[in-house]
């Protein structure tokens, strides 16, 4: 693919700006449309089975509009069908309105020549059946999520109705204690949206599109990760997504924008929070590393033993710059800072500011510190942690 000549020249600054304002990070939060309009701003909101403080669904919108209540959080995305679940970056929690949109995914799915699991004769019809007759339903109710105690050996009808899932005729309408709960398509998604009409290049072109306005700026590798699309699937669409070609100081590579986001200088407050590992901001890492100067990777599923900053570490946005770590927990109404990495004494304020709001949020009273990379600084970030908390 020939890249076309840049419209626009932006330094490294301008890019890292664009970046926080299309996220939500940057200027006054949208308090209005509330959850469902972070939902909607950034199209896909990853979900993930670990909860420190909370899961990472409740962690993103609390990141950019601060101390939503967490059943307002689960009350905006599944209640009066706003939104649907399905494979997007990872398993997400994607607007309803997108249904449409991820044909091109459900087609590939009902081709797919090769499976994990065995699908039994007759289960999958059976599942369909219970569903039409008794659902929303459970993988539980549905006959057992799995044959043993093992995480991947699922059960039959668990088989089915994932693959039922994944096929579009079925919907996750709700988590519940975790667990999914299926209904039919047909009666979870409202009639206007419920087809599969729009070919594959439509649906792509939208989904570039949308990546694109909620990364604000990003390379081809960027933009095809934020839903998972492959490299030659962007450069299909990519000239007619709406997107324009910039160039970016430093990046090395070329780079497309969304137009609107190149029309007024990014202006405002800038927000200081804790960010879940898993949020939009930070998916990709050599797009953090880009952008932020800041190596991110998930510990959790790292041997303890070898974990440089701590099983949930979560890195603390402030100033439009991420200037540490905090890895998580909760003894009681405790917010314990297990273990935290500061880039240097500035950030200090921020990084208890973070903390003491978080605490506040997940109702602790009280915090404690315990190991910093740069001991020195314990003792400073514990007593401003302990002023704020008061």
């Amino acid at each position: 693919m020939t890249t076309p000549r840049p419209i626009a020249d932006l330094s490294a600054d301008e890019a890292r700006r664009i970046a926080l304002r299309a996220q939500g990070f940057l200027g006054a939060p949208d308090r209005r449309s509330g959850v469902r309009g972070v939902l909607r701003h950034l199209g896909a909101i990853q979900l993930d089975t670990i909860s420190v403080l909370a899961r990472s669904h409740e962690l993103v919108p609390y990141a950019r509009l601060g101390a939503v209540g967490r059943r307002a959080v689960e009350d905006a995305y599944w209640q009066d069908t706003h939104s649907f679940e399905y494979w997007s970056h990872a398993a997400c929690i994607l607007p309803i309105e997108e249904w449409p949109h991820f044909a091109f995914r459900r087609r590939a799915y009902r081709n797919r020549p090769h499976w994990n699991h065995d699908l039994p004769d007759g289960v999958y019809d059976q599942v369909i059946k219970q569903l039409r007759t008794e659902g929303p339903l459970t993988a539980t109710e549905l006959g057992g999520a799995k044959k043993t105690n093992d995480w991947w050996d699922w059960s039959g009808s668990k088989v089915a109705v994932e693959r039922a899932l994944m096929y579009g005729e079925v919907v996750c309408v709700e988590r519940r204690g975790w667990k999914r709960i299926y209904d039919l398509a047909e009666r979870a998604v409202p009639d206007d949206l419920l087809h599969d009409e729009l070919d594959d290049t439509e649906c792509l072109r939208r989904l570039v599109g949308l990546a694109g306005r909620s990364l604000g700026v990003g390379t081809r590798a960027d933009i095809a990760d934020y839903h998972r699309l492959k490299g030659e699937q962007v450069d299909a669409v990519i000239a007619e997504s709406g997107l324009v070609p910039v160039s970016v100081e430093g990046w090395g590579k070329p780079a497309w924008a969304d137009p609107a986001a190149l029309e007024t200088p990014p202006r405002g407050r800038h927000r200081t929070t804790l960010l879940s590992p898993f949020d939009s901001l930070i998916w990709e890492r050599a797009r953090t590393e880009r952008i932020f100067g800041f190596t991110h990777r998930l510990e959790a599923y790292v041997p303890k033993q070898k974990r440089v900053h701590g099983y949930f570490a979560m890195p603390v946005l402030a100033g439009g710059r991420l200037v540490g770590r905090v890895d998580p927990a909760r003894e009681g109404r405790t917010l314990v800072a297990k273990q935290v990495t500061l880039e240097g004494p500035k950030a200090v304020p921020a990084v208890a500011q973070a903390l003491a709001e978080a605490a506040t949020w997940v109702d602790c009273t009280d915090a404690r510190v315990e190991r910093v990379g740069t001991p020195e600084l314990r003792e400073p970030l514990a007593q401003e942690l302990a002023r704020l908390l008061g």
